[in-house]
């Protein structure tokens, strides 16, 4: 396993807090404790804990709603303790049924092998699996879900849930309420308890950790460590993390935004970050990031004071886009930012000027009319639809208010070679600050 990327002062400034407040209360100055067991707080207090978050496997890469379940490990080993990573692959062959309002499709073993896999590379990035004195752990629940013979787990396990139970769980009463709930899914607490009991055994895991929709599955595994060995476990749950309207964080009008850049380019991924609502940026600085107590209040200050700045947003992006792409792509998405403000075109890519571009309206030329002497820039701009006539387009390219490739052109006259374009195949053109259109050459 590789080891994560991250900045080496992300210890460093974080040793520096471990002398003054423990985990939990780190949590609690973030906001990130909706729920906990009684006793935690003094637990983190005086043992090093060994803490689990499980991962569901249903795509093959997580989202940036992720991210909060993510950075609850990284930050856990910050401070000290063991993070141990659980890819479901048992649990992920059934589906966690919580606040689903219809049954979810089952997936292939092979489906959910091929998503564990590139999963665990995402895991592996964030984490330190080779840390002398905390190393992470990453584990799959298949090899013991899908080895453990029913009869064995029906009589070892399932005699310690009462139904009655099971059904005044808040997941499976809305279940029941609406579409009803399969025998499959409704067992699917009893496989999320019997992680939490095997990971107590084998590694004396005392904490499970998730959003606060999963308070009824690890309280759960907490009551049945209680009943097989008589012994304390504990659970702690996060507010899910949800835009001031409603939506969950990584969902956009264009959808879902992932932590793979082949799904979400490291441009969009940055463009969502930076475009959070001042009403939201601080919490997320909060849940996202190990910025510091005192640096989120001064970026709290300049938001109160200069919102137009955007300088939460921005050292969110950054600070988010560099920890999940790296610092090549963090540069690549600022310079990609940078060109939607008349930056430099050239140094692009044309797979991010299209990506940068995508929602621009677009139109399709003949590469034959660029033969020769090129095509007049003035049949260019009316050709992209900025102009209705060449007249008004000579009228805009003397008023300065045309560019081409982000470069101002001043004279009418100016023909367009097929050199010009974008790798070959495309022109970007500007009216104004930001009226883009594309111009695709075709055949």
């Amino acid at each position: 396993m590789r080891k994560r990327t991250d900045n080496v002062e992300d210890k460093m400034e974080n040793s520096g807090r471990q002398g003054q407040v423990n985990f939990f209360e780190e949590l609690e100055w973030r906001g990130l404790v909706y729920s906990a067991t009684d006793g935690l707080r003094d637990l983190f207090a005086n043992e090093k804990v060994t803490a689990y978050i499980g991962f569901d496997p249903s795509s093959k890469s997580l989202q940036a709603g992720n991210l909060l379940t993510i950075m609850g490990l990284v930050r856990l080993q910050q401070f000290g303790h063991v993070p141990i990573a659980v890819a479901g692959g048992g649990t992920g062959l059934i589906g966690d049924p919580s606040f689903k309002t219809t049954e979810r499709p089952l997936l292939k073993k092979e489906e959910v092998e091929f998503n564990l896999e590139c999963i665990r590379g995402q895991l592996e990035h964030f984490l330190d699996f080779e840390s002398k004195t905390n190393a992470a752990l990453m584990v799959n629940n298949a090899d013991w879900l899908t080895t453990t013979p029913l009869t064995d787990f029906l009589r070892d396990i399932g005699k310690h849930f009462t139904v009655n139970a099971l059904i005044a769980k808040e997941s499976v009463k809305r279940r029941l309420e609406q579409e009803g709930i399969s025998y499959t899914e409704f067992s699917y607490v009893l496989l999320q308890s019997y992680d939490y009991l095997t990971l107590f055994e084998r590694h004396n895991c005392k904490l499970q950790m998730g959003g606060s929709d999963q308070w009824g599955n690890i309280t759960a595994g907490v009551d049945l460590i209680r009943r097989v060995h008589g012994q304390t476990a504990h659970a702690l749950v996060w507010p899910l993390l949800l835009t001031t309207s409603g939506v969950k964080m990584g969902k956009s009008e264009s959808g879902t935004v992932w932590l793979d850049e082949e799904m979400t380019s490291p441009y969009r991924f940055y463009q969502y970050l930076y475009n959070s609502d001042d009403r939201d940026v601080i919490g997320y600085l909060k849940s996202l990031t190990l910025l510091s107590r005192q640096r989120i209040e001064e970026l709290e200050a300049s938001l109160e004071v200069h919102p137009e700045q955007r300088d939460a947003q921005r050292e969110l992006a950054r600070d988010v886009t560099r920890r999940v792409h790296g610092e090549d792509a963090l540069r690549g998405a600022e310079e990609a930012s940078r060109v939607l403000f008349g930056g430099a075109i050239e140094k692009l890519k044309l797979s991010d000027v299209l990506d940068i571009f995508s929602e621009a309206p677009s139109v399709e030329t003949p590469v034959d009319d660029l033969a020769g002497d090129g095509m007049a820039i003035t049949d260019l701009v009316v050709k992209s639809g900025i102009a209705r006539s060449k007249g008004e387009a000579r009228r805009l390219v003397e008023g300065g208010g045309i560019y081409l490739q982000n470069m101002r052109v001043s004279d009418p006259k100016r023909t367009v070679l097929l050199q010009d374009a974008i790798e070959g195949q495309v022109f970007v053109l500007r009216k104004g600050q930001k009226d883009y259109r594309l111009v695709r050459i075709s055949g």
